[in-house]
């Protein structure tokens, strides 16, 4: 965990990052092509709504069969609705370890004049499989009130839609509000599209999960663009960044907190679809759980890789933010130039100047003198510094020419020292006397 938060910190600092925003043509490519599997899942197959929307009635019933004899009895379900005036019926089997074998029955929409045939239908079923009465759960839904949750269910959908427009235009502005707007479509139309892949069951539990999943995608994108806003203060003003680079520093800053927060929503959510729908069959809990799952992933996804660029993407079409683009640019392509330039001159310097010449014997020194403080100049010769050279200066202003000579030759023979006192003899101290 220590190396995740290291690199969660590294992301904040902006020391490392993902450039969602420049690769926003990958993300719309990715995105596009699952939408277009939806949508022709969609037109083609349809969606399976329950009777809650097309009206009908449900028969749900225990009966216990052995493997082999499943479809036999499915068989004679439908023959005996179908005598008994139910028209065609779906059968439906929920088999789990914990309730053995569910048996779900839907018909059309039922007269209850002058005969009720839900009534009818239900005896029947319990007089032919030996089902007492406790256990035998008909019910009913009419068409028109399939009809109105139908339109209730669009309703609230819209409504939702045209507040969280309205507010994102409030508190932020509409280019954010729109990029949300396309986020959420984004969202609905894939876990539409799961619906029509895999032929769930649309609900009203349905609708109140996707109703949940809308705004826990918004909540994760509403949390990326106040980062984004944050950021892109005084930009116009400082010119440190272009503004896709600003808001894909936000985005980086937080997706770790993006991911933590769709991890820890999703394990419940997971346990729910295949524990709670797998294990102990509740049909419920599935419709439920479902779309959470599709929702949630797909929320995830959209607030990182489809709000933010779509955000970026209108803010550039701005003149302003156009100008400050190409000022950024320049300035970088500025700096680039100097750099070249200067890796350049140093490089010729070098090659001009060669090899270092060797210094006169006279002025080769030895390496112990740079530990006393001598200097080299940029020709590698080593300098004394400069009171060590008035000193040399000084002594052979008094040495005599014969040892500049004789050490110009290389003569081993001692000189005469001719220091600043005279030497003394002894005939001299004698004439004093």
């Amino acid at each position: 965990m220590a190396g995740f938060g290291g690199i969660a910190g590294r992301l904040y600092r902006g020391e490392v990052s993902v450039n969602f925003v420049r690769r926003q043509r990958m993300w719309y490519t990715i995105s596009g092509l699952i939408l277009l599997v939806c949508v022709v899942a969609l037109l083609t197959k349809g969606l399976n709504f329950s009777v809650d929307f097309k009206g009908g009635s449900t028969f749900q019933f225990p009966y216990t069969t052995s493997q082999g004899s499943q479809a036999a009895v499915q068989g004679e379900i439908s023959q005996l609705v179908k005598a008994n005036g139910g028209g065609d019926a779906t059968v439906q089997i929920a088999s789990s370890p914990l309730l053995k074998s569910q048996w779900l029955v839907t018909t059309k929409a039922l007269p209850t004049s002058p005969v009720n045939l839900t009534v009818k239908i239900a005896d029947a079923l319990e007089t032919k499989f030996n089902i007492p009465a406790s256990k035998m759960t008909p019910s009913f839904v009419g068409p028109t009130w399939g009809s109105q949750i139908t339109s209730k269910a669009l309703e609230a959908l819209i409504i939702f839609l045209i507040v969280i427009v309205g507010y994102l235009t409030i508190a932020f502005e509409w280019r954010m509000a729109i990029a949300a707007f396309v986020a959420l479509i984004h969202d609905i139309v894939i876990t539409i599209g799961v619906y029509a892949l895999t032929g769930f069951q649309v609900s009203p539990t349905t609708v109140i999960g996707l109703l949940t999943i809308l705004g826990y995608s918004l909540y994760d994108t509403v949390v990326v663009f106040d980062k984004v806003r944050e950021n892109t203060a005084g930009l116009l003003t400082s010119q440190r960044s272009t503004y896709s680079d600003a808001a894909n520093l936000a985005l980086n800053q937080t997706l770790v907190r993006s991911i933590n927060t769709s991890i820890t929503a999703l394990i419940p959510v997971a346990s729910i679809l295949f524990i709670g729908a797998g294990l102990l069959g509740a049909g419920t809990l599935k419709d439920l759980a479902l779309v959470l799952f599709v929702g949630m992933l797909s929320g995830a996804y959209s607030s990182i890789c489809i709000a933010t660029p779509v955000l970026a993407d209108l803010k550039e079409r701005q003149p302003e933010y156009k100008d400050l683009a190409v000022k950024v640019k320049r300035r970088l392509a500025g700096g680039r130039r100097a750099a070249d330039a200067g890796s350049t001159a140093a490089s010729s310097a070098v090659a001009e100047a060669g090899p270092a010449a060797p210094a006169p014997a006279g002025q080769q020194l030895d390496a112990s003198a740079d530990s006393d403080g001598d200097s080299a100049d940029d020709d590698g010769v080593t300098v004394p510094p400069a009171p060590a050279r008035a000193a040399d200066a000084a002594a052979g202003a008094t040495r005599p020419a014969s040892a500049g000579a004789g050490a110009g030759t290389g003569g081993s023979r001692p000189q005469p020292r001719t220091g600043g006192s005279a030497q003394r003899r002894p005939g001299a101290r004698k004439k004093r006397r």
